[in-house]
């Protein structure tokens, strides 16, 4: 269609004068979190494209965004791709709880929240799970109680991802505790820089600590800070984990995704796979055929991801999210195991001289990524979704 390819070359001419050297390859992707600095080409970056509408490209232009349809969005997907152009803006904010204000919120709080979340002012965090309310979410026991305008809020949240830099967290709290348990949940929006939120880094086998515990100690949050009706904050909450899901799964076009696909193989992978002048450059047959085998299923899940996003024909995910989720990341975990094979002893070191750096930055890759199949609902969740909400398969 000619206005598709008129979009297409006017797309392709402002990100080449717009992106700057620094916002493109490997490099931090912000997230909206004010205590988090920017170097100067990533500033740049998100302030160019925010103006533009493109950190939101789906989102009404009220609020931030550029309402591209499907196609559009497609094609700024495969732009930025083309020129290696990182996704300006990430995270809870644009990706979570923002496409859930555009579908349960009030218009006085699309109004106040939407635009800053467009802009990357300010970064999101999520409280869901608890210590006793892990995958049994409607266990929780997170309390708020209210008090005039406003909620008082006391219980602990964990696994809350970033929340060491987080300046906001949308939290399930239970406003009736005499309700039966998935009643009487409502999901609320907090400021997290207060004396009554307090945050305790958890640290991983990785070495790293991105998870936290999220304390509340009587933390308050405005009563028209709740997302859909009082107590009814689970079907909310559930909506939300479907926009959670669709964003690791890479078909989010609600928010904003940065790429259409993202698990490039290794580079050590480049010493093994075999050129018009040697096919044998993987001496292990039986390496080179898993490898091989690798490569056919990631294509087919790319092709999978972009039929998910041409077929989208609203902002809001389907239960399909959950087959992409749970595929692409098995795929990415299957990528880290041919890695690690591909290394050998190398793969195996955690502090070492004789050991490559890039080796050594693998191993903890290999064991932060055995929590995808965890992070955004378990692989066991999201087989028994697909088993009831895609195949109907009886309970």
């Amino acid at each position: 269609m000619p206005e598709t390819a008129e979009f297409r070359a006017d797309t392709r001419a402002w990100l080449q004068e717009n992106c700057p050297p620094g916002a493109r390859g490997p490099g931090l992707i912000p997230w909206g979190s004010r205590k988090v600095d920017l170097p100067k080409d990533s500033r740049v970056w998100l302030e160019n494209m925010a103006a533009k509408g493109w950190t939101v490209p789906t989102w009404p232009k009220a609020y931030g965004g550029a309402e591209l349809d499907s196609a559009q969005y497609l094609i700024l997907l495969e732009e930025l791709q083309r020129i290696n152009a990182r996704s300006p803006l990430i995270g809870r904010g644009v990706n979570y709880i923002g496409p859930t204000i555009l579908e349960f919120g009030t218009d006085e709080q699309k109004a106040r929240w939407l635009p800053g979340m467009a802009r990357g002012d300010g970064g999101w965090c999520m409280g869901y799970s608890e210590p006793g309310a892990g995958s049994d979410l409607a266990s929780l026991s997170t309390k708020a109680e209210r008090d005039g305008d406003r909620y008082i809020i006391n219980g602990r949240k964990t696994w809350t991802s970033e929340a060491m830099h987080g300046d906001y967290i949308f939290v399930l709290v239970r406003t009736d505790p005499t309700a039966p348990k998935h009643d009487g949940i409502s999901l609320i929006l907090v400021d997290m820089d207060q004396p009554g939120v307090q945050v305790r880094p958890i640290r991983l086998i990785s070495g790293d600590s991105p998870f936290n515990e999220t304390l509340f100690e009587n933390a308050t949050a405005n009563a028209n800070d709740i997302i859909g009706p009082v107590n009814q904050g689970w079907s909310v909450g559930k909506r939300l984990l479907q926009y959670e899901r669709s964003t690791h799964a890479g078909i989010n076009i609600s928010g904003t995704q940065g790429r259409v696909a993202d698990a490039p193989l290794p580079e050590v992978f480049s010493d093994l796979l075999p050129t018009e002048d040697d096919s044998s450059r993987v001496l292990d047959p039986d390496q080179r055929a898993d490898l091989l085998k690798w490569q056919m299923r990631w294509r087919a899940f790319e092709l999978t991801q972009r039929r998910a996003i041409e077929e989208a024909q609203a902002r809001s995910p389907g239960f399909t999210s959950s087959v992409v989720k749970l595929i692409g990341t098995r795929l990415k975990q299957e990528r880290d195991e041919l890695h690690l094979g591909a290394l050998g002893f190398n793969g195996l070191g955690w502090e070492s001289e004789e050991i490559p750096k890039e080796a050594l930055k693998h191993t903890r890759s290999w064991l932060q990524n055995k929590s995808l199949t965890i992070a955004g609902g378990t692989a066991e969740i999201q087989l028994n979704i697909i088993a009831k909400r895609v195949l109907g398969l009886p309970d």
